[in-house]
């Protein structure tokens, strides 16, 4: 049997997602929603999110290795942001644009795990962004995405 890629392999790598993230992120800066959300990112951000994602698509721990990061870091960035439904949506649909812009593999397994983890990523940064106090635990481990696995946290609806 073959060993299943993961997602991170799928897409390309680290260098992939930098690219994207690197093409996105022009996108949002000229975006008049969510460009005054990012006017004072750091020069790093970029950077930084591409490593993020590619550990959380089982690549190398690069966020985790290089920036000494962790996902409360990463919550902790959202906090008292107040982003709203507007912005998450604004946001994942310039990424995946800039996905299909540059040729991103479209098949329906791959799409659908990227737009489950946009997904899902983007809803808790935005229940994030309203709370001043990390919900995650300095030494929560990093979240680990894959071809289809739900990711809680199992909250009925309300």
């Amino acid at each position: 049997m073959e060993k299943i890629p993961t997602l991170s392999e799928w897409i390309g790598g680290y260098p992939r997602m930098e690219e994207l993230m690197t093409k996105f992120y022009e996108k949002v800066l000229q975006d008049e929603l969510v460009g005054p959300l990012f006017k004072h990112m750091s020069a790093q951000h970029v950077t930084h999110v591409a490593q993020f994602v590619t550990e959380v698509f089982q690549g190398p721990a690069l966020y985790t290795n290089e920036r000494n990061g962790s996902h409360a870091l990463m919550v902790a960035h959202h906090l008292n942001r107040h982003l709203t439904e507007e912005h998450r949506k604004r946001w994942v649909g310039l990424l995946l644009d800039t996905a299909d812009e540059m040729g991103i593999p479209a098949d329906p397994e791959f799409r659908s795990a990227l737009v489950a983890y946009l997904e899902w990523g983007s809803r808790i940064a935005v229940a994030n962004s309203n709370a001043t106090d990390n919900p995650i635990a300095d030494d929560a481990p990093m979240p680990v995405w894959g071809w289809g696995e739900a990711k809680g946290p199992y909250q009925p609806p309300s």
